[in-house]
């Protein structure tokens, strides 16, 4: 990964503050799905997929931590979605209660508690005008926003005609 191959990341001081609380906004969207739609899990990961197609166009700053949130919302929608329709099953159809289900219900309340930490930490990042890279997700997001396109470098140049 060379750095000719990415547009230049923006510095604290190039930013306005709506566009660091742009930035920051994409991981408290989270926290505000997840207090609506605690039974379904699925609300916060539609609201970070709206998130991130309203701000992707403002700047690669917002167009990254929206990224970055929504992509690392993925697995803990997944882990939630699968956690409520188990327990739905246990509650209506009298499913048993086993020790594997309280054993994933520790793993999701886990992998729940470690995304709200990061979050919260990205948060704080985004509001300050700093890039924060969430494990993984991070360089995927960077990588995804900040690579140049093709057509970036090799512009046309219109040339008079030839004689």
């Amino acid at each position: 990964m060379t750095t000719e191959n990415f547009h230049t990341i923006p510095q604290p001081d190039e930013m306005d503050i709506r566009e660091k609380e742009d930035a920051m906004g994409a991981y408290l969207m989270m926290f505000a799905a997840l207090g609506a739609g605690l039974p379904l899990p699925i609300l916060n990961l539609i609201a970070a997929i709206v998130y991130y197609y309203i701000n992707k166009g403002k700047s690669l700053f917002v167009r990254f931590h929206s990224l970055q949130s929504l992509l690392s919302q993925l697995p803990t929608s997944i882990l939630n979605a699968v956690a409520v329709f188990w327990g739905a099953r246990i509650v209506f159809f009298d499913y048993a209660f086993t020790d594997v289900f309280k054993g994933y219900l520790w793993l999701v309340g886990i992998a729940n508690l470690i995304y709200i930490i990061f979050s919260i930490i990205g948060a704080v990042k985004a509001r300050k005008g700093e890039m924060y890279y969430f494990l993984f997700f991070g360089r995927v997001s960077y990588q995804s926003v900040f690579k140049k396109e093709e057509t970036d470098a090799k512009k046309t140049v219109n040339q008079p005609p030839k004689m």
